[in-house]
């Protein structure tokens, strides 16, 4: 056994510490000599705690748009409308069996009933809007509401939804509700905020424990039905705990301003960031915006009315600030002077963007912005690894948070890792056999993904993510190609006119990339309007050429055959929802697509095709 340190970063986090137990079987388990700390029942123990500490306090706020001032919600308001919803709820005789689903973005009302439903024992399941107003078919809907069998179906407005709503009509006979007040044929969350609290709210919020079930995350399988996690009180609240052991600035003010989009449908806008700040008592500024062409705007106006203590953002949300940044002077001096670190996850950040990022603050402040990361998963509500420190680049996934172990496991020529701890899930709703299936004997859940050591002989310098143990393959020479370092070497040699990347060559001599393309980028490049279509841009000479120069530059970093890509195929179609081509993680789900695009991998494949560019 092994036992070692790391300086901590300007007082913001605990010093990384970690214990590497090495087993006769040449497994290695991993943990934190930390241990976890005692935590919160449930998650309505902080509502209740901060409405009575710190009453006036914003907790939430929203604004309809830039234009218009931010609508606020203080803990104390925010406890009278979760006490008064869950009188509804429990009126209603909702359950575990008759939770309430949520359909749409986030929002304040979102926020409050699921809250409501938590605080007496009722869960609540946010699904993800682009299965009610992107899909097509709304086939991934349909199952999820089949297996929920839901009591009460929440939306944001009765208009955008109606397809769906109709399309899931037979599946239930829940109460539709809506955030919009002047929708006749639903009932108004307003009205529902308002009802009367009644005795058995106390009651039944008494009778929460740990092991209550508080919500339903899904993740999103790439076939078949997505799986429904089972997120309990304890998931929540330890992974919450574990986090203030690690950020120790959390329990040394209560300064604490999160500026946000990421989805609460999804375990690191939720169960992470949304928890982040009831756990602590802190603001909430929901921001409408996202990093894509026409929304981003949104969330820069957001970003200049309010400047977080912590910046969270996934690779493509860095991509499209640091853009910003450099065009905007004041913006720059506010941000780097302002925040204390930035978070990204998601995926891994490309190299470019981290580097981009610490030169500006340099340039800035005088100083580099410490950049953070953390890993997990739905299944472990999400933290696992926290990256408390100041890594030497991107990727690094940090250490065991208290109370959670690692066990790394040999697969092939890669170390698999194997998650166990009061964070992680009982299992699959109604789902018994997958819920076998995704644990080992010891009880470690299954995460599918491999790590390698940043120091095999100092365990506390951190993790890096080592792609997904089932997406690497073989080329015919017998090399192993590494997809998730492939892919985000790829993306930082495409740089900026690369979103993602899939790795194709399966069986063949070659690496292939099937590249979702940053349109607005490459429009920037061949200098076309936004009137111009998609497909035409992505055949513009300035584009192809630049495709090619990235493709020569990511060869000249390694000349091996699985390290470099000699074609790709520049894909005008963004991933699908429908077609499960994004993760849960937010990652591209690159069996899916090759999947889903066996027509793209074949003209990819096709020597005489002239679509693809090579090197």
């Amino acid at each position: 056994m092994t036992v070692a340190s790391h300086g901590d970063v300007a007082g913001l986090f605990a010093t990384p510490r970690t214990v590497a137990e090495h087993r006769p079987d040449g497994s290695i388990v991993l943990r934190s000599p930390e241990p976890l700390g005692e935590f919160a029942r449930c998650t309505g123990d902080w509502l209740e705690q901060w409405a009575q500490q710190r009453p006036d306090a914003i907790f939430l706020a929203e604004r309809g748009n830039v234009d218009q001032p931010w609508t606020t919600v203080t803990y104390a308001q925010a406890l009278r409308k979760v006490r008064a919803a869950a009188s509804w709820i429990l009126a209603q005789g909702l359950s575990a069996d008759r939770p309430v689903a949520i359909l749409s973005d986030n929002s304040v009302d979102h926020a409050l009933l699921a809250l409501a439903a938590q605080h007496v024992g009722v869960p609540s399941a946010a699904i993800s809007p682009a299965y009610s107003l992107m899909s097509k078919d709304f086939d991934k809907l349909k199952s999820m509401i089949a297996l929920l069998d839901p009591g009460a179906i929440y939306v944001s407005a009765l208009q955008p939804f109606a397809p769906a709503l109709a399309a899931i009509k037979p599946l239930h006979n829940a109460q539709i509700i809506s955030g919009n007040a002047d929708d006749a044929d639903a009932l108004a969350f307003r009205a529902i905020a308002a009802t009367p609290e009644t005795p058995g709210v106390a009651k039944a919020f008494a009778a929460v424990t740990p092991d209550t079930i508080a919500k339903f995350l899904f993740t999103s399988g790439s076939t078949g039905t997505p799986k429904a996690v089972i997120n309990t009180q304890r998931m929540l609240t330890s992974s919450q705990q574990a986090k203030a052991q690690t950020w120790t600035f959390l329990e040394q003010s209560r300064d604490l301003v999160i500026l946000d989009w990421l989805p609460w449908s999804h375990t690191f806008g939720a169960n992470h960031n949304f928890n982040l700040v009831l756990r602590n008592g802190g603001s909430l500024y929901i921001d409408a915006g996202k990093p894509a062409p026409g929304l981003f705007a949104t969330s820069l106006a957001n970003l200049k009315s309010v400047m977080p203590t912590v910046y969270f953002n996934v690779p493509r949300g860095f991509d499209m600030l640091i853009a910003a940044l450099r065009s905007d002077e004041e913006l720059r001096r506010r941000f780097f002077g302002e925040v204390k670190f930035a978070f990204y996850a998601g995926a891994a950040l490309p190299q470019n963007l981290w580097d981009a990022l610490a030169e500006l603050s340099l340039q800035t402040v005088g100083h580099t912005l410490p950049m953070v990361s953390a890993w997990g998963s739905t299944e472990t509500s999400p933290l696992a690894t926290d990256c408390h420190f100041l890594a030497e680049r991107s990727g690094n996934i940090g250490v065991p948070i208290p109370g959670t172990e690692l066990k790394l496991v040999t697969s092939g020529d890669k170390l698999e890792v194997r998650v166990r701890g009061p964070n992680v899930t009982p299992g699959y709703w109604k789902a018994p056999e997958l819920t076998r299936q995704a644990f080992d004997e010891e009880g470690f859940y299954l995460i599918g993904d491999a790590v390698k050591l940043a120091d095999n002989a100092r365990p506390e310098r951190g993790l890096f993510f080592d792609g997904r143990v089932a997406e690497d393959f073989k080329l015919n020479s017998g090399t192993w190609v590494s997809v998730g370092g492939l892919r985000v070497a790829g993306i930082a040699a495409l740089a900026p006119l690369a979103q993602d990347i899939v790795v194709a060559g399966h069986g063949g001599d070659e690496v292939r990339f099937l590249v979702f393309p940053n349109i607005a980028a490459c429009r920037t490049l061949a200098g076309l309007p936004e009137t111009v279509a998609a497909t035409e841009v992505l055949a513009h000479d300035k584009i192809r050429t630049a495709i090619a120069q990235g493709l020569a530059r990511l060869k000249q970093q390694s000349a091996n055959s699985s390290a470099h890509a000699t074609r790709a195929l520049l894909l005008a179609e963004p991933p699908s929802v429908d077609g499960g081509e994004i993760t849960d993680k937010g990652y591209i789900n690159q069996r899916a697509v090759l999947t889903r695009r066996a027509d793209a991998v074949a003209r990819l494949n096709d020597d005489a095709s002239g679509e693809w560019i090579g090197l």
